[in-house]
């Protein structure tokens, strides 16, 4: 079934070639990493809610990069180009490591979970980029089907970690009003 939903997508038209490839290559062009570092400062500056949705980010999506990695490290899989010549690239390069893992899958993934976390509908947009990236892997025929899945599965968790370590951390860091003025946390006389 992998290996159905793989050709299916990889044969999808040619016309979605450049779409696909931005998708997949966006944060190769300088233009576009300029204004995600515009985008990042605008959030840093706009509000606490937003700079902390920022500054999570920047943790998560390198430790999502991390984790595929090891995946690719300790459980190498091929791409689809190097297993079946009859591969449709689209105009993708090749890549040498291991496909075991998409971390362009798991960047995404890692970045939508703690926008949308944190900033609710706001941060649905990420929610498409991620799909659309983890669809333009498949079409370029440098992952299989479930090797995006397992990437957006590190990006997910990775998120997850980050968002719940970084409320807890929070909530013993910062004491409630009650401990700060000496009563107690569940609403007990002292």
């Amino acid at each position: 079934m992998d290996y159905q939903i793989f050709r299916a997508i990889n044969n999808w038209p040619e016309w979605l070639a450049p779409v696909m490839r931005f998708f997949s290559e966006a944060t190769n062009y300088l233009w576009f990493k300029l204004l995600l570092v515009a985008m990042l400062a605008g959030m840093i500056w706009r509000s606490v809610r937003s700079r902390t949705a920022a500054i999570q980010a920047l943790i998560a999506f390198p430790l999502a990069n991390l984790l595929t990695d090891q995946f690719k490290h300790f459980l190498p899989e091929l791409r689809p180009f190097k297993e079946h010549v009859d591969v449709i690239q689209h105009g993708f390069g090749w890549s040498d490591s291991f496909g075991t893992a998409s971390a362009h899958s798991a960047n995404m993934a890692a970045v939508a979970f703690v926008f949308i976390y944190q900033l609710g509908w706001w941060g649905m947009p990420w929610a498409f980029v991620a799909l659309f990236t983890g669809l333009s892997r498949i079409y370029g025929g440098v992952h299989y089907p479930h090797q995006v899945l397992l990437g957006w599965t590190c990006g997910l968790t990775i998120a997850a970690f980050v968002c719940l370590g970084w409320d807890f951390w929070l909530r013993w860091r910062v004491p409630k009003d009650s401990d700060a003025m000496g009563g107690s946390s569940h609403g007990e006389e002292t």
